[in-house]
Protein backbone atom coordinates (compact mmCIF):
# COMPACT_ATOMS: atom_id res chain seq x y z
CA UNK A 1 0.00 0.00 0.00
CA UNK A 2 0.85 3.71 -0.75
CA UNK A 3 1.35 5.80 2.05
CA UNK A 4 -1.73 7.96 2.15
CA UNK A 5 -3.75 4.21 1.60
CA UNK A 6 -2.30 3.31 4.75
CA UNK A 7 -3.19 6.10 6.76
CA UNK A 8 -6.90 5.94 5.51
CA UNK A 9 -6.37 2.17 6.72
CA UNK A 10 -4.90 2.80 10.16
CA UNK A 11 -7.03 6.17 11.14
CA UNK A 12 -10.45 3.79 10.07
CA UNK A 13 -8.90 1.36 12.62
CA UNK A 14 -8.99 4.04 15.51
CA UNK A 15 -12.75 3.55 15.74
CA UNK A 16 -13.23 0.00 16.17
CA UNK A 17 -12.55 -2.63 18.72
CA UNK A 18 -9.30 -4.32 18.82
CA UNK A 19 -8.96 -7.80 20.10
CA UNK A 20 -5.51 -8.25 21.37
CA UNK A 21 -4.00 -11.83 21.41
CA UNK A 22 -1.00 -13.12 22.60
CA UNK A 23 0.42 -17.00 22.74
CA UNK A 24 2.94 -18.73 23.87
CA UNK A 25 3.83 -22.19 22.29
CA UNK A 26 5.95 -25.18 22.23
CA UNK A 27 8.39 -24.10 19.40
CA UNK A 28 8.35 -21.88 16.80
CA UNK A 29 7.85 -23.94 13.85
CA UNK A 30 4.82 -24.78 12.41
CA UNK A 31 3.48 -27.30 12.11
CA UNK A 32 4.05 -29.98 14.85
CA UNK A 33 3.94 -27.07 17.77
CA UNK A 34 1.36 -26.39 20.17
CA UNK A 35 -0.27 -23.60 21.68
CA UNK A 36 0.20 -23.48 25.90
CA UNK A 37 -1.09 -20.37 26.70
CA UNK A 38 -3.27 -17.47 25.23
CA UNK A 39 -4.42 -14.33 26.33
CA UNK A 40 -7.04 -11.99 25.08
CA UNK A 41 -7.84 -8.77 25.69
CA UNK A 42 -10.71 -6.53 24.15
CA UNK A 43 -10.68 -3.10 24.28
CA UNK A 44 -11.06 0.12 22.12
CA UNK A 45 -9.69 3.73 22.10
CA UNK A 46 -13.64 4.83 23.23
CA UNK A 47 -13.87 2.49 26.23
CA UNK A 48 -10.77 1.33 27.00
CA UNK A 49 -10.06 -1.89 28.25
CA UNK A 50 -13.01 -3.86 28.22
CA UNK A 51 -12.16 -7.92 29.34
CA UNK A 52 -8.54 -9.42 29.67
CA UNK A 53 -8.33 -13.27 30.13
CA UNK A 54 -5.80 -15.97 29.99
CA UNK A 55 -5.55 -19.52 29.86
CA UNK A 56 -3.05 -22.17 30.47
CA UNK A 57 -3.26 -25.26 27.62
CA UNK A 58 -2.47 -28.75 28.24
CA UNK A 59 -0.48 -29.59 24.62
CA UNK A 60 -0.41 -33.19 24.98
CA UNK A 61 3.30 -33.04 24.63
CA UNK A 62 6.51 -32.59 26.20
CA UNK A 63 7.65 -28.81 26.93
CA UNK A 64 10.70 -28.43 25.58
CA UNK A 65 13.71 -27.41 28.12
CA UNK A 66 14.46 -24.03 26.27
CA UNK A 67 10.54 -23.15 26.48
CA UNK A 68 10.41 -23.98 30.04
CA UNK A 69 13.47 -21.66 30.72
CA UNK A 70 12.02 -18.85 28.63
CA UNK A 71 8.66 -18.68 29.66
CA UNK A 72 9.15 -20.32 33.00
CA UNK A 73 5.88 -22.30 32.28
CA UNK A 74 6.37 -25.64 33.92
CA UNK A 75 5.20 -29.05 32.82
CA UNK A 76 3.41 -29.18 36.08
CA UNK A 77 1.74 -26.26 35.19
CA UNK A 78 0.18 -27.44 31.74
CA UNK A 79 -0.78 -30.60 33.31
CA UNK A 80 -3.46 -28.66 35.16
CA UNK A 81 -4.25 -26.61 32.13
CA UNK A 82 -7.29 -26.40 30.38
CA UNK A 83 -8.38 -29.31 27.29
CA UNK A 84 -7.65 -27.08 23.76
CA UNK A 85 -10.53 -28.83 22.48
CA UNK A 86 -12.78 -26.98 25.52
CA UNK A 87 -10.74 -23.36 25.14
CA UNK A 88 -10.38 -23.33 21.37
CA UNK A 89 -14.18 -22.93 20.77
CA UNK A 90 -15.14 -21.18 23.94
CA UNK A 91 -12.95 -18.39 22.64
CA UNK A 92 -13.92 -18.51 18.76
CA UNK A 93 -16.39 -15.73 19.00
CA UNK A 94 -14.24 -13.52 20.85
CA UNK A 95 -11.25 -13.94 18.08
CA UNK A 96 -13.49 -13.56 15.13
CA UNK A 97 -15.02 -10.36 16.50
CA UNK A 98 -13.57 -6.70 16.35
CA UNK A 99 -9.64 -6.04 14.57
CA UNK A 100 -7.35 -8.66 15.43
CA UNK A 101 -4.44 -7.67 16.60
CA UNK A 102 -0.86 -8.46 18.06
CA UNK A 103 2.95 -7.81 18.32
CA UNK A 104 3.74 -9.42 15.06
CA UNK A 105 0.38 -10.68 14.36
CA UNK A 106 1.92 -13.43 11.66
CA UNK A 107 2.88 -15.45 13.92
CA UNK A 108 0.16 -15.58 16.51
CA UNK A 109 -2.17 -15.64 13.33
CA UNK A 110 -0.46 -18.96 12.39
CA UNK A 111 -0.87 -21.11 15.51
CA UNK A 112 -4.57 -20.02 15.65
CA UNK A 113 -5.04 -21.21 12.52
CA UNK A 114 -3.15 -24.28 13.17
CA UNK A 115 -4.71 -25.24 16.54
CA UNK A 116 -8.30 -24.41 14.69
CA UNK A 117 -7.21 -26.54 12.02
CA UNK A 118 -6.88 -29.63 14.65
CA UNK A 119 -10.55 -29.83 15.47
CA UNK A 120 -11.52 -29.16 11.62
CA UNK A 121 -12.45 -25.93 12.12
CA UNK A 122 -11.23 -22.66 9.34
CA UNK A 123 -10.30 -19.57 11.04
CA UNK A 124 -9.69 -16.93 9.08
CA UNK A 125 -9.58 -13.26 9.34
CA UNK A 126 -9.61 -10.49 6.77
CA UNK A 127 -6.91 -8.49 6.12
CA UNK A 128 -8.51 -5.29 6.80
CA UNK A 129 -9.57 -6.43 10.42
CA UNK A 130 -6.36 -7.04 11.40
CA UNK A 131 -3.61 -4.76 13.06
CA UNK A 132 0.06 -5.45 13.18
CA UNK A 133 1.19 -3.30 16.41
CA UNK A 134 4.56 -4.28 14.48
CA UNK A 135 3.91 -2.79 11.35
CA UNK A 136 2.16 0.36 12.42
CA UNK A 137 5.32 0.84 14.83
CA UNK A 138 7.67 0.67 12.03
CA UNK A 139 5.78 3.06 10.19
CA UNK A 140 4.89 5.60 13.19
CA UNK A 141 8.31 5.25 14.38
CA UNK A 142 10.43 4.81 11.32
CA UNK A 143 13.63 6.26 13.21
CA UNK A 144 13.75 3.66 16.20
CA UNK A 145 16.51 1.14 16.55
CA UNK A 146 14.15 -1.82 17.52
CA UNK A 147 10.53 -1.85 17.29
CA UNK A 148 10.66 -4.55 20.32
CA UNK A 149 7.85 -5.22 22.07
CA UNK A 150 10.25 -4.91 25.39
CA UNK A 151 12.24 -1.85 23.34
CA UNK A 152 8.73 0.00 22.95
CA UNK A 153 7.78 -0.53 26.25
CA UNK A 154 10.69 1.09 27.50
CA UNK A 155 10.49 3.77 25.14
CA UNK A 156 6.78 4.82 25.97
CA UNK A 157 7.56 4.36 29.28
CA UNK A 158 4.67 1.93 29.62
CA UNK A 159 3.97 1.14 33.56
CA UNK A 160 2.81 -2.88 33.42
CA UNK A 161 1.49 -4.66 36.63
CA UNK A 162 4.09 -7.82 36.27
CA UNK A 163 7.52 -6.37 34.60
CA UNK A 164 7.94 -7.45 30.66
CA UNK A 165 11.61 -7.26 30.93
CA UNK A 166 12.98 -9.17 33.64
CA UNK A 167 16.76 -8.84 33.74
CA UNK A 168 17.13 -6.94 30.54
CA UNK A 169 14.97 -10.23 28.89
CA UNK A 170 11.13 -10.53 28.20
CA UNK A 171 8.74 -12.36 30.55
CA UNK A 172 7.42 -14.53 27.48
CA UNK A 173 3.96 -14.40 29.24
CA UNK A 174 1.10 -14.04 27.04
CA UNK A 175 -1.03 -11.58 29.90
CA UNK A 176 1.80 -9.17 30.35
CA UNK A 177 2.23 -9.45 26.01
CA UNK A 178 -1.28 -8.96 25.30
CA UNK A 179 -1.38 -5.80 27.77
CA UNK A 180 1.57 -4.44 26.53
CA UNK A 181 0.25 -4.71 22.62
CA UNK A 182 -2.86 -2.88 23.87
CA UNK A 183 -1.32 -0.36 25.95
CA UNK A 184 1.06 0.53 22.35
CA UNK A 185 -1.60 -0.18 19.86
CA UNK A 186 -3.56 2.33 22.11
CA UNK A 187 -0.79 4.85 22.00
CA UNK A 188 0.13 4.56 17.96
CA UNK A 189 -3.79 4.92 17.08
CA UNK A 190 -4.22 7.91 19.65
CA UNK A 191 -1.05 9.77 17.42
CA UNK A 192 -3.15 8.56 14.19
CA UNK A 193 -6.00 10.62 15.55
CA UNK A 194 -4.81 13.62 17.25
CA UNK A 195 -1.87 14.48 14.67
CA UNK A 196 -2.39 16.69 11.04
CA UNK A 197 -2.48 13.66 7.95
CA UNK A 198 0.66 15.52 6.47
CA UNK A 199 2.39 14.97 9.59
CA UNK A 200 1.48 11.34 9.93
CA UNK A 201 2.03 10.98 5.92
CA UNK A 202 5.39 12.06 6.28
CA UNK A 203 6.27 9.61 9.21
CA UNK A 204 5.40 6.75 7.34
CA UNK A 205 7.29 8.24 4.43
CA UNK A 206 10.57 7.91 6.32
CA UNK A 207 9.97 4.21 6.79
CA UNK A 208 12.99 1.36 5.37
CA UNK A 209 10.77 -1.14 3.35
CA UNK A 210 12.13 -4.76 1.77
CA UNK A 211 12.35 -5.02 -1.87
CA UNK A 212 9.16 -6.68 -2.00
CA UNK A 213 7.65 -3.60 -0.61
CA UNK A 214 8.97 -1.51 -2.99
CA UNK A 215 7.97 -3.98 -6.11
CA UNK A 216 4.04 -3.60 -4.62
CA UNK A 217 4.38 0.07 -5.07
CA UNK A 218 6.61 0.02 -8.22
CA UNK A 219 4.05 -2.51 -9.48
CA UNK A 220 6.63 -5.26 -10.83
CA UNK A 221 8.63 -8.59 -9.64
CA UNK A 222 11.07 -7.50 -6.87
CA UNK A 223 14.07 -8.24 -9.61
CA UNK A 224 12.84 -5.30 -11.52
CA UNK A 225 12.05 -3.07 -8.74
CA UNK A 226 15.65 -3.31 -7.82
CA UNK A 227 16.79 -2.86 -10.98
CA UNK A 228 14.65 0.45 -11.37
CA UNK A 229 15.45 1.67 -8.32
CA UNK A 230 19.21 1.10 -8.85
CA UNK A 231 18.92 3.33 -12.36
CA UNK A 232 17.29 5.57 -10.29
CA UNK A 233 20.04 5.95 -7.59
CA UNK A 234 17.94 4.90 -4.82
CA UNK A 235 20.46 4.41 -1.94
CA UNK A 236 19.85 1.06 0.26
CA UNK A 237 20.63 0.01 3.51
CA UNK A 238 21.14 -3.10 4.91
CA UNK A 239 19.32 -4.57 8.31
CA UNK A 240 20.43 -6.98 10.54
CA UNK A 241 19.11 -9.73 8.33
CA UNK A 242 21.28 -8.82 5.63
CA UNK A 243 18.35 -7.44 3.23
CA UNK A 244 17.83 -4.55 1.55
CA UNK A 245 15.81 -1.96 2.69
CA UNK A 246 14.49 1.52 0.60
CA UNK A 247 13.16 4.82 1.84
CA UNK A 248 9.07 4.44 1.62
CA UNK A 249 9.81 7.85 0.18
CA UNK A 250 12.10 7.38 -2.38
CA UNK A 251 10.36 4.49 -3.75
CA UNK A 252 6.78 5.74 -3.71
CA UNK A 253 8.55 9.51 -5.15
CA UNK A 254 10.14 6.76 -7.77
CA UNK A 255 6.69 5.32 -8.51
CA UNK A 256 4.95 8.74 -9.14
CA UNK A 257 7.73 9.19 -11.87
CA UNK A 258 7.81 6.33 -13.68
CA UNK A 259 4.07 6.60 -14.32
CA UNK A 260 3.91 10.07 -14.97
CA UNK A 261 6.33 9.34 -17.60
CA UNK A 262 3.99 6.20 -18.49
CA UNK A 263 6.21 3.85 -17.40
CA UNK A 264 4.38 0.18 -16.89
CA UNK A 265 7.11 -1.33 -14.46
CA UNK A 266 7.62 -4.04 -17.14
CA UNK A 267 11.44 -4.56 -18.28
CA UNK A 268 13.07 -6.15 -20.80
CA UNK A 269 14.86 -9.60 -20.28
Amino acid sequence: MRSRDLFCHYRHLCTQALTVVDVETTGACLPGERVIEVSILRASLEQGILDHRVWLLNPGMALPPAIVRLTGITPEMVAQGSDPATVWPEIRADLESGILTAHNLAFDYGFLQMEYRRFGIRFARPKSEQLCTVQLARLLLPDLPSRSLPALVEHFQFQLQGPLVTGGRRSHRAAADTLACWLLAERLLQQLCSQPEEEILACFRRQWIPVGQAAQILGCSARKARIQMENAGLVARTSRSGAYLYRREEVEDLADALAERGFSGELKD
